[in-house]
């Protein structure tokens, strides 16, 4: 990873590996499966191609998504996610579930405004499909307990 350390925190690490909205939307949409450079900015419109290419390079150099270029006139490139990039994948169901408990969107409006449900969301067939099938990547997590830092009462006169 060629992000620099921020302060050690494994929380402030996480969040510079995944950077924008986009990222998180770019492992949703491969979470089904590879998908073609203009398929994804089909499913993330209104994304540019510029961002998106930009994107998907980052996440490639990160290791979350691996490029597939199968060559040929026109030019075959797939993009799918590594191991790494599907251990974000639990993170994408707590933020689905946070969605709805917050009532910020239901998957119909996704279908309303897009004709289809995202590849991710449960309401959709491939969603379905992709849930049941998806192997488990969670360890067990031991609940840690934050170190404190020591108060500093004194006072400083300049």
């Amino acid at each position: 990873m060629r992000r620099r350390k921020i302060d050690g925190c494994p929380i402030a690490g996480a969040l510079q590996l995944i950077g924008d909205k986009w990222t998180m939307l770019v492992v949703r949409d491969l979470s089904a499966g590879p998908k073609r450079t203009t398929e994804l900015l089909e499913d993330l419109h209104p994304i540019s191609s510029r961002t998106l290419m930009g994107r998907l390079r980052e996440m490639e150099q990160d290791n979350l998504l691996l490029r597939n270029n199968y060559g040929g006139l026109p030019r075959r490139v797939e993009y799918e996610l590594t191991e790494r990039g599907r251990r974000l994948i639990p993170l994408l169901e707590a933020l689905m579930k946070t969605g709805q408990a917050l009532e910020c969107n239901d998957c119909d409006d996704r279908k309303e405004s897009a004709g289809y449900y995202c590849d991710f969301c449960p309401e959709g067939d491939a969603g379905e499909r992709w849930i049941e099938e998806r192997p488990v990547i969670s360890e067990p997590i031991e609940p840690v307990e934050p170190i404190r830092r020591r108060q500093d009462d004194s006072i400083v006169l300049l």
